[in-house]
């Protein structure tokens, strides 16, 4: 694997302070309640602190990833190479200078870099920590076992450094509480469970036993985070019970990070076990961050690693999110810049849309839909869920009341996208929630969807029926791009790279429109829980639908 490279010492320069530049957010450090507020740590502890660096030319990396991802340009599929994006966007000599000499004037010199030079990951103890970010108080939280180190209170970098950073990381996000993805009802017929299995995904999306890859240089990755583990015998035993009517793998080929020992994780098990059935017999990669150093952020510790591996499988799929406004924007925007980063090397980045609905934030007396990110993202492929009409038989699918989507409140709605939501917007006008609960000029999501009602999963050598969550229909979507990755690479056409400008085009083309049903959303009186419903062609419910393999795959197997 690619290491993290020292960052070896700087002259020292020292030079007044001004402290007035916060980074994070100008609001009160928002911590969850089903976090415990902990003592203050000692002030030897160490700290590992990530600080994401002003990039250059993020307008170009912007611009390039327009171009590479359109089928109408003449550069579509003419992906960067790490060290071409590296060239484009690493931080000006200024910026390192200055954050270099701000760090060595603390004594802090324990520093890792990346070939992108654009994040910096220190080792500090906590004194020097809050010496070096005034405003910071670091204390342990602790939730079901698990113990973290946090800031209670904001930081604040001197000005002459403040223009040089987009956010330091390991202060203040805690992970929201994991959603529960065990059944949300439990039925049986004569004596047997029935469910979602391979088999069953396979005969709705039109899969043949024969839709399996076969080409040397196609990968695929999920991403765990947060104490999920996948076994190595749950793969294999629900291998031996689902995957005998198609070729297919049943071992992971490499592991990125510490697997934890302990109990498997049910999300960790689903997702490994459906994108390794649904792209059957490609080689697939896990990245593993327990997060077990109470200052590191497994998200942004993953997205360090994208940045600094040349080779990395083509599909991603990850089932992880917060709130959008328990964020702050800088922080989205550089993680924004980060999924840019890996479209222009023809990366496709799969985000689940979440599991409640349009959601809710409660503002006093008012309420609004509340977005969830990196699902509202303009710079990944967001995946809604469904259901089965009959839930004992394959037949059309339906809105599943908990697949996430709406409106950012961040971003803007990007272009390949303006068309069809507008289309939406005016189609379903007389029935839309009141427009002061969502943001009709935001990027709307998801962008497809598939099933993610009552899946079986192997789970510590245990059969476990009606597992539910957009957990289940991403990797199930990442698992049949990565198929038509393979076909087109066989002929030797590259990678799909990031997909939503080449999906948009296709308006609905190959894909089942869902056109039932409605998700949740706020529980009061103007809404009444629901939020929007599924409509003819796009909604943000659903997005454009769930695949069809075969005409999906001859839409997206031209170059």
């Amino acid at each position: 694997m690619d290491k993290l490279r020292l960052v070896f010492s700087l002259p020292l320069l020292l030079s007044s302070v001004v402290w007035s530049g916060y980074l994070e957010s100008d609001q009160d450090v928002l911590i969850p309640q089903d976090w415990v507020h902990g003592d203050r740590v000692d002030p030897t502890e160490e700290l590992k602190l990530t600080f994401a660096l002003k990039q250059q030319n993020v307008h170009l990396l912007e611009e390039k990833l327009r171009l590479v991802s359109d089928p109408d340009s003449a550069q579509y599929g003419k992906y960067l190479s790490l060290e071409e994006v590296a060239s484009l966007v690493r931080p000006s000599d200024l910026t390192k200078k200055v954050v270099h000499h701000w760090l060595q004037s603390h004594g802090i010199k324990n520093c890792l870099t990346v070939r992108t030079q654009d994040f910096l990951q220190c080792t500090v103890t906590a004194e020097t920590a809050e010496r070096l970010l005034p405003g910071s108080r670091f204390h342990r939280y602790t939730r079901a076992g698990h113990s973290l180190v946090r800031s209670s209170g904001p930081y604040s970098v001197p000005d002459d450094v403040h223009e040089h950073l987009d956010f330091v990381g390991g202060l203040h996000r805690l992970p929201p509480k994991r959603l529960d993805l065990t059944s949300k009802h439990q039925q049986s017929m004569e004596g047997f469970h029935l469910g979602v299995t391979p088999d069953i995904l396979r005969t709705r999306y039109n899969l043949t036993s024969a839709d399996v890859g076969s080409a040397q240089n196609n990968s695929q990755a999920v991403a765990q985070f947060l104490e999920q583990f996948y076994h190595p015998a749950d793969l294999a035993e629900f291998m031996a019970m689902f995957g005998r009517g198609f070729q297919h793998r049943s071992e992971v080929d490499r592991v990125v990070g510490t697997q934890g020992g302990g109990k498997a994780g049910l999300e960790a098990s689903l997702d490994i076990e459906y994108i390794m059935s649904t792209g059957a017999n490609i080689s697939t990669w896990v990245f593993t961050n327990p997060g077990r150093h109470e200052s590191q952020e497994p998200f942004l510790q993953w997205m360090v690693l994208l940045s600094n591996m040349t080779d990395l499988p083509w599909v991603h799929t990850i089932s992880y999110g917060d709130d959008e406004d328990s964020l702050s924007t800088a922080y989205m925007m550089r993680i924004n810049t980060e999924f840019m980063k890996a479209g222009v090397r023809g990366i496709s980045l799969l985000f689940a849309s979440g599991d409640s609905g349009a959601g809710c934030r409660h503002l006093g007396k008012e309420n609004t839909f509340r977005p969830s990110f990196p699902a509202s993202s303009p710079y990944v492929t967001t995946v809604g869920g469904t259901a089965f009409k009959n839930p004992y038989k394959v037949t059309y699918e339906v809105t599943d009341s908990i697949s996430g989507g709406g409106f950012s409140n961040v971003f803007k709605i990007p272009d390949y996208q303006a068309a069809a939501v507008d289309s939406y917007l005016k189609t379903v006008a007389a029935s839309l929630p009141p427009q002061s609960y969502f943001n009709t000029s935001g990027r709307a999501y998801p962008d497809m969807a598939a099933l993610s009602d009552n899946y079986w999963v192997v789970s510590n050598r245990v059969p476990i029926p009606w597992v539910s969550g957009t957990s289940a229909s991403t990797p199930v979507v990442g698992g049949i791009l990565s198929l038509i990755n393979d076909q087109r690479f066989r002929k030797g056409l590259p990678a799909l790279g990031f997909l939503n400008p080449r999906l948009y085009k296709l308006k609905g083309k190959a894909l089942f429109d869902v056109t039932e049903g409605c998700h949740y959303g706020c529980l009061d009186e103007q809404v009444q829980g629901k939020g929007f419903c599924a409509a003819p062609s796009w909604d943000p419910v659903t997005g454009w639908g769930t695949p069809n393999y075969p005409e999906l795959l001859a839409a997206l197997l031209s170059d």
